[in-house]
């Protein structure tokens, strides 16, 4: 089976995960999924396959060599709610690398989208336009899938012991909270979690939210003068307070930013959130102690207690974690070239499941799916491209 028949199967299955929720997984219905992989993974004849109590599903395809190292591939369940996840209506389309028309009508062009040039002449999944695809990551489990097929199917290919997990919650930040290092046994692993085909991704941004409440003064407007502190006004002086190009708009590569994603309330309070970024750890840190000193600055001038700030750091750059195991980014170069892609590096800006795996002591870079414009009702991947990121798998466990 190739490995876009997998994912035409796996997009129906709705496993949007939940921010607001505080169970583990956020959503019941990702269940579902871990289930059906579980029961697929027995099939395809991978020992000890389950699904946890909190919706990670682990198995080992056994070494059939010795010598090797013991291998970890890992890709996530869930799906971003940023647009509508269900049902997902997904076709094949022949992209001649002029323009793209959905079924809603919606027009995707190489010039609003420049990903889609590299995909010119391919078989592109795409959905109605109503939904996302969810290729993000159901991709990385289908590639991961059909690369165990084919090592189960072919056992002249060499290989140690490869260990999967399939993990709930990656799009809320939590893919990495109750995964079982220790019980996982692999020595080094890589998700499946990406773009275009030849990248890798080893440095990822050091990340910190930080919310400030805001305790205005409610006075009638008519008798406000020197009485009234506006919540909402502090908010904006505060925004304006912050670099404005330092955005995420007007940022990229290596740019840090501050994103003020979230402000609501009225005079008496509001409520900001923020994330903090840059991939440079002293850059970073000056960002905090900037966010930080604008709060105090505004309580010196409208009185004590009417900023409160709270930082508190996500996750930090996979590239330190990782400068002791390049062997493991080398390994993934090279698997690259031997399916005749030139592979590349390029910083993520933002973070994965593989950062903090990183730092629980599991070296785990990321790989591509060739997957584009995700968490969005343009999301769409060409069938070519994971066909040869199943290659690439195949050559990345190879026995050396």
């Amino acid at each position: 089976m190739r490995a876009y028949e997998r994912l035409l199967r796996y997009v129906q299955f709705d496993t949007v995960s939940d921010p607001k929720s505080s169970t583990c997984p956020s959503t019941k219905k990702q269940f579902d999924l871990a289930r059906a992989l579980v029961e697929e993974l027995k099939q395809l004849g991978l020992k000890n396959a389950r699904v946890d109590e909190t919706c990670y599903v682990y198995a080992t395809l056994p070494k059939n060599t010795d010598g090797q190292p013991s291998i970890g591939l890992i890709a996530h369940m869930d799906v971003s709610d940023a647009a509508p996840t269900s049902p997902v209506n997904a076709s094949l389309v022949p992209f001649d690398g002029k323009c793209l028309t959905l079924q809603n009508g919606d027009v995707l062009t190489p010039e609003k989208f420049p990903g889609l040039s590299k995909r010119a002449g391919k078989t592109l999944m795409v959905t109605d336009g109503k939904t996302l695809l969810g290729a993000d990551d159901k991709a990385g489990i289908a590639e991961i899938m059909t690369c165990l097929e084919t090592l189960a199917q072919d056992p002249s290919i060499p290989h140690g012991d490869i260990q999967v997990a399939f993990t709930p919650d990656e799009e809320i930040g939590r893919g990495a909270d109750k995964f079982d290092v220790p019980g996982f046994g692999a020595e080094f692993a890589y998700t499946v979690d990406g773009g275009d085909i030849g990248s890798i991704e080893y440095e990822n941004f050091n990340a910190a939210s930080g919310v400030l409440q805001i305790h205005g003064v409610s006075i009638h407007p008519g008798s406000a003068k020197d009485r009234m502190i506006n919540a909402l006004n502090v908010a904006f002086e505060f925004h304006g307070m912050l670099p404005p190009t330092e955005v995420p708009e007007h940022t990229e590569g290596y740019e840090g930013f501050f994103h003020l994603s979230e402000l609501r309330g009225g005079v008496e309070n509001a409520l900001m959130h923020y994330i903090i970024r840059d991939h440079d750890m002293a850059k970073f840190t000056a960002r905090k102690e900037l966010f930080a000193k604008n709060a105090e600055a505004l309580n010196r001038k409208y009185g004590e207690g009417t900023v409160d700030v709270q930082i508190v750091d996500s996750y930090f750059n996979m590239k330190e974690a990782l400068k002791d195991h390049m062997h493991v980014v080398r390994r993934a170069e090279d698997a690259f070239r031997a399916v005749g892609v030139e592979p590349f590096a390029e910083p993520i800006r933002g973070g994965t499941d593989g950062c903090r795996l990183s730092y629980m002591g599991l070296p785990c870079p990321n790989l591509p799916t060739g997957g584009l414009n995700a968490h969005g009702r343009h999301e769409l991947i060409a069938i070519e491209d994971m066909d040869k990121m199943v290659e690439m798998l195949v050559e990345l466990v190879r026995a050396k």
